[in-house]
């Protein structure tokens, strides 16, 4: 008696009916979709919470190298995949890190919000100081007897006070824009054409696209009062982009720190992994600064020195040297990226979130 056979929905090559998965594709025979079928398969395909993830972490977070050289060896489907890894702790560590960022922009906000409060009392006094002094003193003697009922903090009082002395509002700004904010703001109260204001900070018509770009977010910094906090969101939004290109780097000073000991995808794999390391380590740090607050300095100090100290015992491991090699090559990897590569890196994510907030 013939066997009935089916064909695959995926692959549609013909089998035997009895089959619960295709032989030649690996889907099911009887795959019907559903809501709870597509949620666990998108977070299964993407992020594999499953048992080689515990199987790795451990080792990830206690044997330095280990990871790194059981995978070059060819043993790849016991433990998690290193790109897979690293993506699935950075993408949880920036999750973390969003709500210390939150803090932080709430923070910055409200200490502009209390600068701007600041600047308005020192517009009027300096409208009515050089008519009568004594009106002057008087009204910061009052601000100063009711300081806690106006919630006014001691270092704002001491700019009020300072402010006597001075002759004009540009001597009290924080940020100096570099050109007459007077006649800026003379012509953006008229509504005035960008161009000309443009002008009048100094652009010329002959200027390139990045020039004429600053300028544009030069003037929006300005009509923000100089508020930092959507800069700095900006900034933050950019480091998860640059991390991709800043491990590959690291990645390439490896090859050259050791040129014979394989190719170029053994290094990227030895990365990959002390990178997921980093960011594990990270999320523990937020959480527990979560539950007990920041943590001392010679405390974080000690924090940075094991991952040098893991990076030391990893290096020794995978590259098979011995312990003043390691400690050699370890420093200078580490003193390049941090003195070179990630200097740049700031310095390249703060002009793209600058030119782009």
């Amino acid at each position: 008696m013939p066997k009935s056979t089916i064909n695959c929905k995926n692959c549609e090559n013909s089998f035997d009916c009895n089959y619960k998965f295709c032989p030649h594709c690996g889907q099911k025979s009887n795959d019907k979709l559903t809501v709870g079928v597509l949620f666990s398969n998108t977070i299964r395909n993407y992020f594999s919470v499953d048992a080689r993830f515990f199987k790795s972490f451990f080792p990830l977070l206690f044997k330095p190298g280990y990871l790194a050289t059981k995978f070059v060896e060819g043993k790849r489907l016991i433990y998690l995949h290193p790109a897979q890894l690293y993506l699935f702790t950075s993408v949880l560590f920036f999750f973390f890190f969003s709500f210390k960022i939150r803090n932080q922009e709430r923070a910055i906000s409200n200490a502009m919000k209390n600068e701007n409060r600041v600047e308005k009392t020192i517009d009027s006094i300096i409208l009515v100081k050089d008519k009568d002094s004594i009106i002057t003193n008087i009204f910061l003697g009052k601000m100063k007897k009711n300081q806690e009922i106006i919630s006014l903090k001691n270092e704002e009082l001491y700019r009020l006070d300072s402010v006597i002395n001075k002759k004009s509002r540009n001597d009290s700004k924080v940020i100096n824009f570099g050109f007459n904010e007077e006649k800026i703001d003379s012509l953006l109260a008229v509504n005035a054409p960008e161009s000309l204001i443009y002008k009048e900070m100094g652009l010329n018509e002959d200027d390139g696209y990045i020039t004429k770009k600053m300028y544009i977010q030069t003037l929006k910094l300005y009509k923000d009062n100089g508020s930092v906090a959507n800069i700095l969101k900006s900034f933050y939004d950019t480091i998860p982009i640059a991390m991709f290109i800043l491990l590959p780097i690291f990645a390439l000073i490896l090859k050259l720190l050791f040129f014979n000991h394989g190719p170029f995808a053994y290094h990227l794999v030895f990365s990959f992994y002390y990178f997921s390391y980093l960011f594990s380590t990270f999320i523990i740090l937020l959480l527990i600064g979560f539950i007990w607050g920041n943590f001392s300095g010679w405390l974080q100090f000690l924090i940075i020195l094991s991952t040098f100290l893991y990076l030391c015992i990893a290096v020794k491991k995978f590259y098979c040297k011995n312990w003043s090699t390691s400690l050699l090559k370890s420093t200078l990897a580490t003193l390049i990226y941090f003195l070179f590569v990630i200097p740049i890196a700031i310095l390249l994510i703060g002009m793209f979130a600058f030119m782009y907030y």
